[in-house]
């Protein structure tokens, strides 16, 4: 695995991956899925973000592989995409708060690696994750 200091390509899909996540409406939307799968109208409700607006972000996350969807009847289900996605999501919440918790980190990490997951450099929005 290159490193990102080793690598200007590196640090560039390292920031693009971090373009998806440097927008507060999208950070709302993943922490809540976080919590679970939701419905357009769940996720709505708890953010207060506003239907345009939340479509808007819904659609970047989903052109982005950060959520997927499932569609039952009309109703559209979004959830968060991968393990990988989870981990960014819970290292964000764990770190960037007002008395951050590297061991709620930690704590993610080792659930990743019990479940079958290895942290990886790779393509694509979330891809410093792979399922083995």
């Amino acid at each position: 695995m290159t490193t990102i200091y080793e690598s200007r390509e590196r640090a560039d899909e390292a920031t693009e991956k971090l373009k998806v996540y440097a927008q507060p409406q999208r950070l709302m939307i993943l922490s809540y899925l976080l919590r679970g799968e939701g419905k357009v109208s769940d996720i709505d409700t708890a953010t207060n973000i506003g239907q345009p607006a939340l479509s808007q972000q819904l659609a970047a996350l989903r052109r982005a592989n950060v959520v997927k969807t499932r569609r039952e009847g009309k109703q559209v289900w979004y959830d968060l995409a991968d393990d990988a996605s989870r981990l960014c999501i819970s290292t964000m919440e764990a770190l960037l708060t007002d008395k951050p918790d590297p061991q709620l980190v930690m704590k993610a990490a080792r659930s990743l690696r019990t479940s079958g997951a290895r942290l990886v450099s790779g393509s694509g929005t979330a891809g410093f994750a792979k399922i083995l």
